[in-house]
């Protein structure tokens, strides 16, 4: 991982469900780690309801003001600046679509002070089973609006296609096709492929994700 790494991706893409477990990967490793969670548009699926798993870890959460209450304001006040230069690692979780990105604008001139170094990635998470993002074409298009919107282009992939638990090896497998299309299209690379258990594949990276962040409904049977 670069040192600051911004999740985008599609509502539902998995982009939380990803920053977390990129997140508790490197606190397990001995790395100090900071999220921010940038999500000011979706109320739900946001690394703001996950403080306690953080704070076993060590990771120090940044949300934003009103996170976790019944008001939806988009107040945000981060010092990206500060905190990229700071040790360690900063994960950036943004809202979905181009939205959501829109908060990352204020901060274009930090990125790019941190592209000219190499010392950032913003990753798009793509999902083939979700509505608005079922083909290539539609992935793309809306990669651009979140680059337009953000001010700032994305570095890498990350092929997040699944079905929730219902997925399996087949899932994964089956969405390859598509992954290479989105990376042929864009010309970047597929950072990796998340699967819910390891296996060997010749075509791409396979990094086992752990499914953390929950649908509303299964939390409230929860």
């Amino acid at each position: 991982m670069k040192k600051v790494t911004i999740i985008t991706g599609h509502y539902g893409s998995g982009k939380t469900n990803i920053s977390v477990n990129l997140a508790l990967e490197m606190a397990q490793s001995g790395k100090k780690v900071t999220v921010v969670d940038l999500d000011i548009v979706n109320p739900y699926f946001r690394t703001a309801d996950f403080g306690e798993l953080f704070s076993d870890f060590n990771i120090n959460l940044i949300t934003p003001m009103y996170a976790n209450s019944n008001l939806d304001i988009p107040a945000i006040s981060f010092d990206i600046e500060r905190l990229a230069l700071d040790d360690g690692y900063l994960i950036i979780d943004v809202g979905g679509d181009d939205s959501g990105s829109t908060a990352l604008g204020r901060y274009k001139s930090v990125f790019d002070r941190l592209s000219e170094s190499n010392d950032i990635d913003m990753l798009y998470v793509i999902n083939k089973y979700r509505l608005l993002t079922k083909t290539p074409e539609q992935a793309v298009q809306l990669m651009r609006e979140i680059e337009y919107t953000a001010r700032f282009k994305h570095t890498g992939i990350i092929n997040n296609s699944n079905l929730g638990e219902e997925t399996d090896i087949q899932t994964v497998l089956d969405s390859l096709d598509y992954a290479d299309e989105v990376s042929k299209y864009t010309g970047l690379p597929v950072v990796f492929t998340s699967s819910p258990c390891e296996f060997e594949c010749e075509r791409t990276k396979i990094k086992v994700i752990k499914r953390y962040v929950r649908n509303v409904w299964e939390q409230r049977q929860g």
